[in-house]
């Protein structure tokens, strides 16, 4: 499989998942196991665990919310009908599936090429050139903002205003923390952009690095994974016209 075809493939999961039902969630769910099974084998185990860690937290927030606050489902409340928390739980339910499907499917894919470097997957994908380009800049920024929380977490532990363990100090002060952090990442990527890059002439460099000889084509393993993908948001259309839940 190409990254091209792997790009196209996620798009049309995620698409899908937006528009699906609990019935259309199934048919996802079983062409995304098949697609794990099938290109990344035991490594999707990996991709899983991640999804489960990113969603499980948001997940058991808009329980407290919707089924333990609110007790409707926006449906209920955009009908102003009396609700229940029963309605509530499936709203979530359904939500959470499809963040956790599509969370899912873009961990599987990264695994799938996980012996490319980031920047030999951009190169090889169909994009202009200036997109490439974006695509690398920020990436490079993700170890620059690790840096940038490593120190504003140390700074303000070695201050007295949050501590290493869970605290009320912590609740307390949290977002100056993230105040912090978001200042420090500022002024980093500020540097970056006005002082570093145009002295090293980043951009010169990276242009002969991104630009393809000749532009790989979809292999017979794409194509497949493609029309897959097609056919299952084709059925899910197809089942949210006739009512399927």
């Amino acid at each position: 499989m190409t990254p091209n075809g792997a790009v196209v493939f996620v798009v049309i999961v995620i698409a899908a998942a937006m528009l699906a039902r609990v019935s259309g969630l199934v048919v996802l769910t079983s062409l995304c196991a098949l697609f794990a099974v099938t290109e990344v084998g035991l490594g999707a185990v990996a991709a899983l665990r991640r999804a489960v860690i990113l969603i499980f937290p948001l997940a058991v927030f808009m329980i407290i919310v919707w089924v333990g606050v609110v007790g409707r489902s926006p449906a209920q409340i955009a009908a102003d009908q009396p609700g229940s928390r029963g309605a509530a739980f499936i709203y979530v339910a359904v939500v959470s599936a499809r963040l956790f499907l599509i969370v899912a499917i873009v961990q599987v894919a990264a695994f799938r090429f996980v012996a490319l470097t980031p920047l030999q997957f951009i190169r090889e994908l169909y994009a202009p050139l200036a997109v490439k380009r974006i695509a690398v800049l920020t990436l490079s920024l993700v170890e620059t903002l690790q840096q940038a929380i490593d120190r504003a977490y140390t700074a303000l532990i070695a201050s007295g205003i949050i501590t290493r363990r869970f605290s009320i100090r912590n609740l307390l002060n949290g977002w100056i923390l993230v105040q912090t952090v978001w200042l420090t990442a500022v002024t980093s990527v500020t540097g970056r952009m006005r002082d570093k890059w145009p002295v090293e002439k980043t951009l010169g460099l990276l242009d002969p690095l991104l630009t393809l000889e000749r532009k790989s084509e979809l292999g017979e393993r794409d194509t497949i994974w493609i029309l897959s993908g097609v056919v299952a948001g084709a059925v899910i259309i197809w089942m949210d016209l006739h009512g399927a839940r």
